[in-house]
């Protein structure tokens, strides 16, 4: 995405001057699945296939071709088991139920992810699983990592097929662990400690609308964004390293909101470049919206070389990407999940919809009335986010070309500083 910050001064005669600062989005989030290595002889004994998976959400530039020692190392101090029992993929089946990944599953990929969630609850090494589709599981495996954010000690699994003759006999499912089982335990005292810091000024009886703002605005302004992050794939990363990249920043969106009783999942795509990205899909009052906060944290917007004296004075938190609708995201988001994803119409809950500042039409009434509570209440800026582009370019030739701003400033300077953002159709003037 880009953004041009802009100085507008007023015209008498002249035209008007312009000196315009490019900002340019930092990505650092690409998908990786990593290769395979395959033993075993076609001799019509039982003979093995192994393959490595690396986590579809890893946003690192690192290929791995097969397991390190220290990841062999880590994941043998975890519990060894060969099989789920019934039983216990019954009852973890049930309690999966309103998950949205886990509702876009048949009813056999169900099973093998109430089996694969279960393997990595418990920290198993290694166990059977019910399917013979090594595709099916890598899609059911990915599902069980959107669906659950507290799963931050997986990086990817491997699986060998077991194989007689030409024949495939049965797959044995292997996450790839990234902590003992004693590092588990500490992280999740460490990351309930955070959690209950940062819960413990918003009321369960919140609406929806309240709680997702919330959250939003406090990861922003606790989390540096930062491409060297530790665990900058998982939750760890932000609750207890303070900097994260796109995919920790999205699963602790998630993280906290199921903390407060709201249905969020993890979706993954691309934007500019093709570059892979994680956000997340919220339901407030029963209906969905999309959530970046990730590209609502405007210090990851910036580009070190901007300076002209205005970057210091750009707020913290762009609402751009608080609860939007699919045609909105879309502007800069390519959705590739690996289930369909519901498709986001309702405005009820957008950010600037919430602050009466969506404009559907040129409106110079609500401009005034939104400058004028703007200034009441203290603050630095004022976004209009308009519904298509012929009410921005509107917007822009009252305010900008007929030099109409200067009718709603306080101030009796001849300029003022401005921002605007042709892919999402919104304006920002410092106040």
């Amino acid at each position: 995405m880009k953004k041009t910050f802009w100085m507008h001064k007023r015209a008498a005669v002249k035209p008007l001057l312009m000196i315009a600062l490019s900002v340019w989005v930092l990505w650092g989030c690409t998908a990786d699945i990593l290769s395979d290595r395959e033993s075993g002889e076609d001799n019509g004994a039982l003979s093995e296939t192994t393959e490595i998976i690396e986590s579809e959400q890893n946003v690192t530039d690192t290929d791995i071709a097969e397991t390190d020692a220290s990841a062999q190392e880590t994941s043998e101090t975890n519990a060894v088991n060969t099989e789920v029992l019934p039983a216990d993929v019954e009852t973890l089946q049930s309690a999966q139920q309103g998950l949205y990944s886990f509702e876009m599953l048949s009813e056999v990929e169900k099973k093998v992810y109430a089996e694969v969630l279960y393997t990595m609850e418990h920290l198993y090494k290694e166990v059977t699983v019910s399917t013979l589709d090594t595709e099916l599981l890598g899609k059911v495996f990915q599902c069980v990592l959107n669906d659950h954010p507290e799963i931050f000690y997986v990086d990817g699994y491997t699986y060998t097929r077991f194989t007689q003759g030409d024949t495939l006999i049965k797959i044995a499912f292997a996450p790839t662990y990234n902590k003992t089982s004693e590092e588990v335990a500490t992280a999740e005292e460490q990351i309930a400690a955070y959690v209950n810091t940062c819960l413990q000024v918003i009321s369960s009886h919140s609406s929806d609308y309240e709680k997702v703002k919330y959250v939003y605005e406090y990861l922003i302004t606790h989390t540096e964004y930062d491409l060297e992050a530790v665990d900058n794939q998982n939750i760890c990363s932000v609750f207890i390293g303070g900097r994260s990249v796109c995919m920790g920043y999205a699963k602790a969106t998630q993280y906290l909101l199921r903390e407060l009783g709201m249905e969020a999942v993890l979706i993954t795509g691309t934007v500019y470049g093709g570059e892979g990205h994680g956000w997340n899909l919220v339901r407030l009052d029963g209906a969905y919206y999309f959530v970046d906060t990730t590209w609502g944290d405007a210090s990851y917007q910036m580009s070190e070389e901007a300076d002209n004296g205005m970057v210091s004075r750009i707020p913290a938190i762009n609402y751009d990407y608080l609860c939007v609708t699919t045609g909105q995201l879309t502007r800069t988001h390519v959705i590739s999940n690996v289930v369909p994803v519901a498709e986001c119409t309702q405005l009820t809950d957008n950010y600037y919809v919430r602050e009466d500042a969506y404009f559907e039409s040129m409106d110079a009434d609500k401009l005034e009335a939104l400058f004028t509570a703007y200034y009441a209440a203290g603050r630095e800026y004022v976004t209009c986010k308009c519904a298509d582009e012929a009410v921005y370019s509107q917007m822009k030739q009252y305010l900008l070309g007929d030099q109409h701003i200067f009718d709603y400033l306080e101030s009796d300077e001849n300029s003022v500083a401005y921002a605007d953002s042709d892919d999402q159709l919104s304006i920002s003037f410092w106040l």
